[in-house]
């Protein structure tokens, strides 16, 4: 499965229902770490809405950047993640939940789909794919 392929699925995963944005990404990267899909969902369990009451970070970049610690074993993570936020925040206009879904504001910056979409490009981005 190519990325683009990979940003849809998981875009699908969020829009259906089948989990929330962090796990949403981590499962079409999966097979990047040595952890299973079921073990990745755990991890990833808790970063729904912004860790639950939309204040903290997207779920979608969390997931992102869990991703890119265990498939690069935590080596190089924190300039990663710091890359990979400043990107997200590029396309999606913010890195909170709150912010992207307008709660204060009213308006809606990056909808969820969108936003996993986007953290699934902005990993194979700035960590790449191993094939």
């Amino acid at each position: 499965m190519n990325i683009l392929e990979r940003a849809e699925k998981a875009a699908e995963l969020k829009k259906n229902g089948v989990c929330n944005c962090a796990q949403a990404v981590a499962s079409v990267l999966a097979d990047q770490t040595d952890l299973s899909e079921e073990e990745l969902m755990k991890i990833n369990a808790g970063f729904a809405v912004g860790m639950g009451n939309m204040e903290a970070t997207c779920g979608a970049l969390v997931g992102a950047v869990i991703m890119a610690g265990l498939s690069r074993e935590g080596k190089g993570t924190v300039r990663l993640a710091k890359q990979m936020s400043e990107q997200f925040v590029k396309k999606t206009g913010a890195s909170l939940c709150k912010d992207l879904k307008g709660r204060d504001t009213k308006v809606v910056l990056c909808p969820c789909e969108d936003c996993v979409r986007n953290a699934v490009l902005i990993y194979s981005e700035t960590v790449g794919l191993k094939e």
